[in-house]
């Protein structure tokens, strides 16, 4: 299966820590004249208040993470987040948390052993799961605003390559994953812009992301699209009938797995 240190195809090019201090500054400029009460329909019963607090929380809370340079998993989530009480000036302190986060990553280094909830147990996990969190809830926004996202596609490979090969660790925070069994079934995600594919063995005791399959071996089931379609989809964004994908296969397989795979 994947290897513990590498994404599945190949060592990332992205710099995570620098594309989060992009991405978050290009969440911050669609909430401009923004009104932060708006409902965020990808994420049922949030506002863009709500979704702005998460994303600026999490980058602070991981920052203190990389700080402590954690050896286990941590008993609390408490953190200072320093939060204003206005509203309309979240943006701002979103930007800053995104400047806490910059601090952090100068002051660790990327290979340094870390425990991580996911398969890299480095500090480097986290800039780059900071990244997938940051720029998902960014599209968020864009489409709870009426505005048509777009994902660099270098981010998007890389991304559907974090989501699966983590995936598999994420039961404790989303049950569901823990249904994604099956008798030796497979289903594929390939990108129609690119070359990269993604197979994914389902077991009776599990699954996993393999990193060594044919590209042209056969699979129980294939989406194809785009790779920032592709991104959206594993993160419940689009779904896998979406007129932008071309899905061949087991229907019920698909169906299945689309249903348990989010977190």
């Amino acid at each position: 299966m994947n290897s513990p240190d590498q994404p599945t195809h190949g060592p990332s090019l992205l710099d995570h820590r620098a594309a989060v201090a992009a991405e978050t500054a290009r969440f911050v400029a669609g909430l401009r004249d923004a009104d932060l009460t708006t409902a965020v329909p990808t994420c049922p019963g949030w506002t863009l208040a709500d979704l702005v607090k998460h994303t600026g929380s999490v980058q602070r809370w991981f920052s203190g993470l990389l700080h402590a340079r954690i050896q286990e998993p941590p008993r609390s989530r408490e953190v200072d987040l320093q939060l204003p009480e206005r509203q309309e000036d979240f943006p701002d302190w979103l930007a800053d948390s995104a400047t806490v986060a910059a601090r952090a990553f100068a002051a660790i280094d990327p290979d340094l052993p870390m425990w991580a909830w996911g398969v890299d147990q480095h500090a480097r996990f986290w800039a780059r799961r900071m990244l997938f969190e940051t720029l998902v809830h960014r599209v968020d926004a864009e489409l709870a605003l009426g505005r048509r996202p777009t994902v660099d596609r270098p981010r998007a490979v890389d991304g559907v390559d974090e989501f699966l090969v983590n995936l598999p660790f994420a039961t404790p925070f989303a049950p569901d994953v823990a249904k994604l069994r099956g008798p030796d079934r497979t289903l594929r995600l390939r990108a129609t812009d690119g070359e990269e594919t993604w197979l994914v063995r389902l077991r009776p005791d599990g699954f996993g992301l393999d990193a060594n399959a044919d590209a042209a071996e056969a699979a129980d089931a294939t989406v194809h699209g785009a790779a920032a379609d592709l991104l959206l989809l594993v993160y419940g964004r689009l779904r896998h009938d979406a007129a932008v994908f071309t899905p061949d296969g087991d229907k019920d397989l698909l169906t299945r797995w689309f249903a348990h795979s989010a977190f």
